[in-house]
């Protein structure tokens, strides 16, 4: 699963979604290949020793920080989370044990490789499925009862005899119901099926506690001591092909090998997004109970981003060649309030620039899932034709920069905001509208939104 493309082609794939921060992308991508680069070495005592240099992104809210961390991840197709460092607290408190920061991303890995494992035995498991369902609609006549004297006495077997037809007429009635079956002709039929009953016993006691690594070790273990259920089910035969599909690839799929290349894929090709680290970073060293507690969460996480090894139910999980993207806003506090021995492990720092009227005009637009092409989708499914000026879209990247300028900064996603006020009537009228080709221009933007604008007390409620 280790990626091979190049710093460019990663900075290329990125500008595809997120507008601007260069500095940013150019620092993951160089990360990202520097993993690449250490794979290719072939002394093994070299490749343990370069570990990946995590990086510290430095912005506001809605600049981009987030979506650059997820987008890598897809396009490499790494295991990734994303953690607030707020959820966590000191060992013996109330909140997450750290530690669950890796035993998520195992249960992530894990469910990309079983993935994978499923997509690859899909046909054979296609043509398992469409035995058992020609198993249910014709079911294998039983066997004669044969004497096992009758042929040591000479005498006839006629029990034999007479089920010698049974085979041939069975074949000829499956073959034909096949046939009937790969033309599509019996989708529609019902048929009652016998599957596997996988609701699991204990889902979710320890969840959010220290104990949820105990939690889930008890459930596998009750749920490998007690007996597979099954229960019976009318559905159609599309229905069941998907069901037995699913029951049958799983039974190709060797969960061992899955659980054993998972863990190795989260050791080295693991992303964990650590937000709001400025949130536990001491605001000035004041020495405060919250300050105290602060640095207690700094020096849990420590050790994970260190180099650690975390027991979770698919094995012991080492961190040292998992890379780390921690991101903060740093309004209250700087990067030198964390501990210091955390500042060390996040050598590359990047700041995040604010978005301006350009580049919020850029963000309605450009990218491939632009917020101006996500609204004429949606609009698209009622038969409505939704177009913006080019005017329209400068009022809105303007006023977008205004509010943000004279309220709190949130970056794009006051475009999110914006955009569904404006076309908050069209939305609830579009199923009943007999004009289908709507223009959103400047004066419809203004009549919108002026209001609004006008009273900065509302807007600031609004948006």
């Amino acid at each position: 699963m280790m990626n091979e493309q190049t710093p460019k082609q990663i900075v290329e794939e990125l500008d595809k979604y997120i507008v601007g921060q260069k500095a940013a992308k150019r620092s993951v991508a160089i990360a990202l290949r520097n993993r690449w680069r250490s794979r290719q070495l072939d002394s093994e005592s070299m490749k343990d020793d370069i570990i990946p240099k995590n990086i510290l992104m430095i912005g506001s809210t809605g600049v981009g920080k987030t979506e650059i961390a997820r987008r890598l991840a897809k396009m490499v197709k790494a295991p990734f989370i994303k953690v607030e460092a707020t959820k966590f607290t000191e060992v013996g408190y109330v909140g997450r044990d750290v530690e669950s920061i890796i035993r998520d991303l195992a249960e992530t890995s894990v469910r990309m490789v079983r993935s994978s494992r499923l997509e690859e035995v899909q046909e054979k498991a296609a043509e398992m499925a469409e035995e058992r369902i020609l198993d249910v609609m014709v079911p294998q006549p039983k066997k004669s009862v044969v004497n096992p004297f009758g042929q040591l006495f000479g005498g006839s077997n006629e029990e034999e005899s007479e089920g010698d037809g049974e085979p041939k007429q069975y074949q000829a009635g499956r073959e034909w119901c096949r046939k009937k079956l790969l033309a599509g002709e019996y989708e529609d039929k019902m048929i009652e099926i016998d599957i596997e009953d996988n609701n699991k016993p204990m889902v979710g006691m320890f969840a959010g506690s220290s104990l949820e690594g105990m939690g889930d070790n008890i459930q596998d273990i009750l749920g490998s001591m007690m007996p597979k259920k099954h229960k019976k089910r009318k559905v159609t035969v599309e229905a069941a092909r998907k069901l037995f599909q699913q029951e049958e690839a799983m039974k190709l799929v060797d969960m061992e090998e899955v659980t054993e290349e998972a863990v190795k894929v989260a050791e080295n090709s693991g992303i964990v997004f650590l937000d709001e680290i400025d949130k536990v970073a001491s605001s000035g060293g004041h020495g405060s109970n919250h300050d105290v507690a602060r640095d207690g969460v700094q020096r849990d996480i420590l050790p994970i981003v260190e180099g650690s090894t975390v027991m979770t139910k698919y094995g012991p999980v080492k961190t040292d060649h998992i890379l780390f993207i921690a991101a903060g806003a740093f309004h209250t506090s700087k990067p030198s309030d964390l501990i210091p021995e955390l500042q060390g492990r996040f050598p590359i720092r990047v700041e995040l620039t604010s978005l301006d009227k350009e580049d919020f005009k850029r963000i309605l637009t450009e990218p491939q899932n632009a917020l101006i092409k996500q609204y004429q989708a949606l609009m698209g499914t009622e038969g409505i034709d939704l177009e913006f000026t080019e005017e329209a879209i400068d009022c809105l990247a303007k006023l977008a920069c205004d509010v943000n300028n004279q309220n709190e900064n949130i970056g794009a996603r006051r475009l999110h905001t914006i955009l569904e006020k404006l076309l908050e009537n069209l939305s609830f009228d579009a199923p009943d509208l007999e004009e289908k080709h709507v223009v959103v221009d400047e004066a419809y933007v203004k009549e919108a939104l002026s209001e609004i604008v006008i009273n900065q007390d509302v807007s600031q409620f609004i948006l």
